[in-house]
């Protein structure tokens, strides 16, 4: 016996998911599997007509054997059919076994006897309901004849996010025939959670699969951990790489400034597009989940420069001193005026002396403005805009089950991603670092250094900054 009970929990958990047509089950299946592309999604009945498996592997090992069944459409004439039938009232597999081996079966009842058949040859099923939907009579018959086959049954209220389900409704009409584990689950907006807990109440009736299934949902929470970290990195690459984009232009000349403005903003804009591309493949979503809406930064003030309090502040910390940091606020002015001064002067010393990121880069702007040319940058409002886009992809992409149908829309007003305490520091140092942008030197652009502003602006997001 002990090796029997041992044999069967190896194997995979086979879970038929029936219902009602055209309540979700497919949907289900989609964002269990987390695969858009699985069967057919459609607002008409009986889209499914024929039943389709799927594995689900949690370290590489299939834990679930999910099929996905047609709709059960005529449940109270099949009702009247079995009662008329003679047989002994409690043998429901026999009975269900007498009704497939029948012409009804493959003629007037073929769809139920689909599901049936699949029934029985499965461990326990999920019953999906359309919570948005009435109590009806013709779901209790279908119940009444899913219980025939002797097998375990967990009913799923799907849509509940919907403000027009009716949550309570169904789970009191499920108490009355006993069915007291009830999922809430949704499967256009998604909760690792609700995932969780179906996995948790099915491994409650499915005992010897319950070691199984505590480690789909182990594999499920890291998975889910993973992505987001994933994601943030991106972010970061993404937001450090545009915080270090540069154009320049001749002072004065309004065509070539407006140029190298527009070249600025189709550049983060492309690179924004990749961000994108990459996010939405790592949740397996595709292009028609995503609509894109243009960066709303054509009127931001993008011929900023690197002379400006908040950026000068952090290099003279990182040349270690007040002298530093005092002359630094006395260039911001001498240089804005177009003036090269002793404050000037007495910062680059005092920065090359602490051996300060960023000096030469300071160096070589402090010349352009001497020699009449301006670099074009993102400003803060540009990158926040930006940072907050991302941010809220990422959000609405951990929130989205697969079987959604409408794309996602980010928000052209956002609020910040961050407080009011200015852009993140790592930020600052990238616009004292032109060759670290892939937006302006390609493939050769320093990745080393990328990557480390990025890991820095990715941890000050869980930290205060100083």
């Amino acid at each position: 016996m002990i090796r029997d009970v041992n044999s069967r929990a190896a194997k995979p958990l086979r879970l038929s998911v029936v219902g009602h047509t055209n309540v979700g089950k497919t949907s289900l299946m989609r964002t269990l599997m987390r695969d858009v592309a699985f069967g057919q999604v459609a607002p008409a009945s009986a889209t499914t007509r024929q039943v389709e498996g799927a594995r689900l592997l949690a370290a590489g090992q299939a834990v679930i054997e999910l099929f996905d069944t047609p709709g059960l459409e005529d449940a109270g004439a099949l009702i009247e059919h079995l009662e008329g039938e003679a047989g002994e009232r409690h043998a429901g597999p026999e009975r269900i076994d007498a009704f497939l081996a029948s012409k009804n079966a493959a003629d007037r009842f073929e769809q139920e006897a689909r599901v049936l058949t699949q029934m029985l040859e499965s461990d326990a099923a999920l019953y999906i309901v359309d919570a948005r939907e009435p109590v009806l009579g013709k779901y209790q018959d279908e119940l009444a004849i899913l219980s025939l086959c002797a097998r375990p049954i967990l009913p799923v209220l799907n849509f509940v996010a919907n403000r027009h389900s009716r949550v309570n409704a169904w789970r009191e009409a499920l108490s009355r025939v006993g069915l007291h584990a009830v999922v809430e689950f949704d499967t256009v907006v998604f909760s690792l959670e609700a995932e969780v807990q179906l996995w948790r109440r099915l491994a409650t009736l499915t005992d010897t699969h319950a070691p199984a299934l505590d480690q789909l949902v182990t594999d499920r929470e890291s998975q889910a951990d993973w992505q987001r970290s994933a994601g943030r990195a991106m972010i970061a690459e993404l937001l450090v790489d545009a915080a270090a984009a540069r154009r320049t232009a001749e002072r004065g000349d309004q065509a070539a400034l407006e140029n190298a403005n527009r070249s600025l903003r189709q550049s983060i804009a492309g690179r924004e597009q990749r961000f994108v591309d990459q996010l939405i493949e790592l949740y397996r979503f595709t292009d028609a989940d995503y609509r894109h809406l243009e960066l709303p930064i054509e009127r931001g003030q993008w011929a900023t420069d690197l002379f400006d309090s908040a950026t000068l502040a952090v290099v003279g910390k990182r040349a270690g001193g007040g002298l530093a940091a005092g002359a630094a606020a006395g260039a911001a002015v001498d240089v804005a005026t177009g003036g090269l001064s002793l404050g000037a002067g007495t910062l680059i010393g005092a920065l090359a002396a602490g051996g300060a990121t960023g000096v030469w880069q300071l160096r070589r702007d402090i010349g352009d403005r001497m020699r009449g040319r301006i670099g074009v940058m993102a400003d803060d409002a540009a990158l926040t805009s930006l940072a907050a886009r991302a941010f809220s992809l990422l959000d609405a992409l951990g929130q989205r089950g697969h079987a959604a149908q409408e794309p996602i829309e980010i928000a052209r007003n956002l609020p910040p991603p961050w407080p009011a305490r200015g852009l993140p520091r790592s930020l600052l140092k990238a616009r004292l670092e032109p060759r670290i942008s892939t937006l302006n030197r390609g493939d050769d652009a320093d990745a080393e250094t990328r990557h480390t502003l990025a890991q820095e602006f990715d941890k000050a997001l869980a930290e205060p900054e100083s």
